[in-house]
């Protein structure tokens, strides 16, 4: 499967990345919001894992514009995130998230959601 991970900080995308290889996942990186969303649009991915707070787009932004476009909408999207605030969830879900996950992360949790999402889409 094919999954975009999207941190500014790039400790945490590399942990991402080891993760999901480690399963046998292909990863595909990204350190913002704009080349997130490229990314999204160029290769479309079988799942999104998206920081919050990033720079040029935060990540509610690129959820929103994943969810606006036809082609995109269906693509599911965990946030991946430290803001943990009930209104950050709250947030999360309202601009089309389909998971949200706080850091500091279980990677074998992180490894199931984005599994059982994949498998809903099919």
């Amino acid at each position: 499967m094919r999954v975009l991970a999207v941190d500014d900080d790039p400790t945490i995308l590399r942990l991402l990345q080891v993760n999901l290889e480690m399963e046998g996942h292909e990863v595909l990186l990204a350190d913002n919001g704009r080349v997130a969303l490229d990314t999204i649009r160029a290769q479309q991915p079988e799942v999104v894992l998206l920081d919050v707070m990033m720079p040029e787009m935060d990540g509610f932004q690129v959820c929103e514009a994943v969810r606006a476009d036809p082609e995109l909408t269906a693509t599911p999207i965990v946030f991946v995130s430290a803001r943990a605030q009930q209104a950050d969830l709250d947030r999360g879900f309202a601009s089309g998230a389909d998971a949200y996950i706080t850091k500091p992360f279980d990677p074998v949790d992180l490894v199931e959601t984005i599994e059982r999402l994949a498998a809903g889409r099919r």
